[in-house]
């Protein structure tokens, strides 16, 4: 039954991988641009879990968010503001669940077609971290690796429910 169910999230994000793919263009981007958004982790704040990770509330401005859009489209030549407003959320790099910061070299404009394959990815390594099965720098370097190849998502699901 583990096995199945393993086969059948596998085939779930899959699909998703393919029609992401599929639909991509130079219209918007499908990971974050490094030279932007390195990530960044939470520097004060409250801890967290068993490792004592540093939380940070989020805390991201109206006018950041626009801001980082613009810059988004001028620097790297895409086309965010010309595509529906609701399709887009300013996403966390580096999660605020896994000691992400709110600074703007943790945030980048994210479609929702990349959204629907990693945000069940950032649920799972927060679980993960919760049940201390995880050390923050690795759930780190595994959110980074699907963020940054999003046909990793597969692997990195199989990795996440090994442990």
């Amino acid at each position: 039954m583990i096995v199945k169910t393993l086969v059948l999230r596998s085939l779930f994000v899959l699909s998703f991988l393919f029609q992401t793919l599929a639909l991509a263009s130079s219209s918007y981007p499908d990971g974050p641009e490094l030279t932007k958004t390195p990530g960044a982790l939470c520097e004060q704040g409250t801890k967290r879990y068993q490792e004592n990770i540093t939380y940070c509330e989020r805390d991201v401005p109206p006018e950041l968010k626009k801001e980082i859009i613009r810059e988004y489209d001028e620097e790297f030549g895409f086309n965010i503001r010309r595509m529906p407003r609701n399709d887009f959320k300013i996403d966390h790099f580096i999660p605020l669940s896994i000691g992400g910061a709110n600074s703007k070299t943790n945030l980048w404009p994210q479609h929702k077609s990349v959204y629907k394959i990693t945000d069940p990815i950032e649920h799972l390594v927060a679980q993960k971290i919760k049940e201390s099965r995880i050390k923050q720098a690795d759930a780190v370097r595994v959110i980074r690796e699907v963020k940054l190849n999003l046909s990793k998502a597969p692997e990195v699901i199989r990795y996440l429910e090994s442990l």
